[in-house]
């Protein structure tokens, strides 16, 4: 029979250390990642179709102010940051949330992490991979170069296209751009016994690319990486250097042209942004000093992104009055209105190769997390297993790449994507919650182990109450401006934000009582937030998902703890 301290039992942090150490000669991964190798994957992930998509649809609301909002949000996720660093700095193993969620809520909570990230890192992938075969076609199609629309999309999006051009009764050629590409695909696909056969090729192909550099060495996928860095960061300096020649200083007035109100309205798309720091506690053990490193490449890499952002905001809505920027690719749109329109094409050859990053990113995060979920029992051995070569985890970054491959040959997205930020959250709100746990007033004990960064203490008791007296008026000048839009609105919408309310007071009291550090708090409380945003239906399929891993955890994982077995050997011990 399950109990509740079998699903509960915690792994210490020098048993997590143990147990990753416990392999044999030769089956242990490369150390070749230094700081500047790990702050270049995360720029690398946090550096995506974002900044290229999302920048606009927030500048569209907030106007100018919108670049107040990505400090806001910088800020928000710094919070999360620092208690990645701290986990980071303890525990220099691959497992990321998974792990550090072992030590600190126990190895249920834990299980439900990992089976949380497989969602954030393998639907995630998928949606970039279908972006980055978009802008590819795109790209190629303004050179002059024509792949077969039913080899560009997926099956799908295809024939809703199709039906919506019948439906329209409009001809094809006054039809928007994507309904005549799905059209098409439709109409010339070739059949196979009835059936259509339509794929995104390209989205297949760079997976299958990705993953093969992933598998043979974190060399050379340090190599990739970097160069895409440097190559992003070169065209966004091209930007926000030949972009600040055209800027209007008349567009930046009104600054806030919809309130506040209008600013926050853009926090989801900003948060999306911003995904991808955490990515890089995943290579703890290709670093070559992680307890060190880890902490400040999640640090400069948040901080050297947040001031991209800042400046191209600030950029693109001097170049443009911000009502005209809710365009799918806004930063080529601002330049093509000024005539400088071969800096568009190198805009969308950037936005490729961004995107490129983000996919090299966590493909090597996703199979390093099931190393170490395999390590501890909750996955089958196999998943553990390290090429003799290559010393990468061989099996888990194959399936990895199958994950993410073959769904993107047909599968849309479109409406579950949500579910890269509910999850992304959901392990923010965890490892804020962990360092709380394991340190509730920042107080190390010492256990042999002494970490080169833990998170700055400072007394909730005293803090707390001012920041979140200016946040509840915040609330209320929002509440007021929206109040007309919100009373229209499915009751079930409200759910989440009741339930962020109780949770918030609850953490709120308890924080100020028991004096708790306050960054983890705010980790929290701003994640939190960030998740009852998402709305009603994101948590309902976030919460089928757990429950589909739950049952796997009861069917294999809790049999197969190996924390369990050493648990019941160390009982056995002490009864003799």
């Amino acid at each position: 029979m399950i109990t509740r301290k079998d699903l509960f039992r915690r792994k210490s942090v020098s048993l997590i250390l143990e147990h990753a150490g416990d392999k044999p000669q030769g089956s242990t991964l490369n150390r070749r990642l230094g700081v500047v190798d790990l702050t270049s994957l995360g720029i690398a992930a946090i550096i995506g179709a974002g900044i290229f998509s999302t920048i606009g649809t927030a500048a569209s609301y907030g106007g100018p102010a919108v670049s107040l909002l990505f400090l806001f949000t910088a800020f928000a996720c710094g919070f999360s940051a620092l208690c990645y660093a701290e986990f980071a700095s303890s525990i220099p193993i691959s497992g990321s949330a998974y792990t550090y969620a072992y030590a600190s809520f126990g190895e249920f909570i834990a299980w439900i992490i990992g089976w949380d990230l497989i969602m954030e890192y393998a639907v995630g992938n998928v949606a970039v991979a279908i972006s980055w075969s978009g802008y590819l076609t795109g790209l190629l199609s303004g050179m002059g170069l024509h792949i077969p629309e039913f080899l560009t999309i997926d099956y799908i999006s295809a024939y809703r296209g199709f039906q919506e051009v019948i439906n329209s009764g409009l001809p094809v050629d006054q039809v928007g751009r994507h309904l005549q590409e799905a059209w098409m695909a439709w109409q010339t696909a070739p059949q196979m016994g009835g059936l259509r056969l339509i794929v995104d090729l390209p989205a297949f192909m760079v997976v299958v690319l990705i993953s093969v550099l992933v598998y043979v060495g974190i060399y050379e996928t340090k190599v990739a990486g970097n160069l895409m860095v440097l190559l992003k960061l070169i065209t966004l300096l091209l930007v926000i250097g030949v972009g600040a020649f055209y800027v209007d200083p008349d567009n930046w007035s009104p600054f806030a042209p919809n309130g506040l109100a209008g600013v926050m309205k853009g926090t989801a798309g900003v948060f999306f942004a911003y995904i991808g720091f955490d990515a890089i506690s995943t290579t703890a053990e290709e670093a070559r000093n992680p307890r060190r490193d880890l902490p400040r490449a999640m640090i400069f890499a948040l901080l050297i992104t947040t001031l991209l952002y800042v400046l191209i905001s600030l950029v693109l809505t001097g170049m443009a009055p911000y009502h005209t920027l809710g365009v799918s690719d806004p930063l080529a749109y601002v330049f093509s209105l000024h005539s400088l329109s071969w800096l568009s094409g190198i805009i969308g050859l950037s936005a490729i190769i961004a995107m490129a990053g983000v996919l090299l990113v966590f493909q090597v995060g996703q199979p390093r997390i099931w190393m170490s979920m395999s390590r501890d029992g909750l996955l089958p051995p196999v998943f553990s297993r390290i090429h003799p070569r290559f010393r990468t985890p061989s099996f888990a970054t194959i399936i990895a790449g199958l994950l993410v491959a073959i769904p993107s040959l047909f599968l849309n997205l479109t409406e579950v994507t949500d579910l890269t930020s509910i999850g992304t959250l959901f392990a923010f709100v965890l490892v804020s919650g962990g360092v709380l746990i394991l340190h509730p007033r920042g107080v190390k004990p010492d256990k042999g182990l002494t970490p080169r960064f833990y998170v700055p203490y400072f007394n909730s008791r005293y803090w707390l109450p001012p920041v979140l007296l200016l946040a509840v008026a915040l609330y209320f000048y929002l509440y007021k401006v929206s109040l007309t839009e919100s009373a229209s609105s499915v009751w079930t919408d409200r759910i989440p934000y009741l339930v962020f309310g109780l949770i918030s007071l609850i953490i709120s009291i308890l924080a100020v009582i028991r004096q708790w550090s306050l960054i983890p708090v705010l980790g929290l409380l701003t994640n939190l937030y960030l998740m009852s945003e998402l709305g009603f239906t994101n948590w309902m399929r976030f919460l089928v998902w757990l429950v589909i891993g739950l049952i796997i955890y009861i069917a294999y994982g809790y049999r197969k703890s190996r924390l369990k077995e050493w648990l019941s050997v160390k009982s056995s011990n002490d009864r003799i």
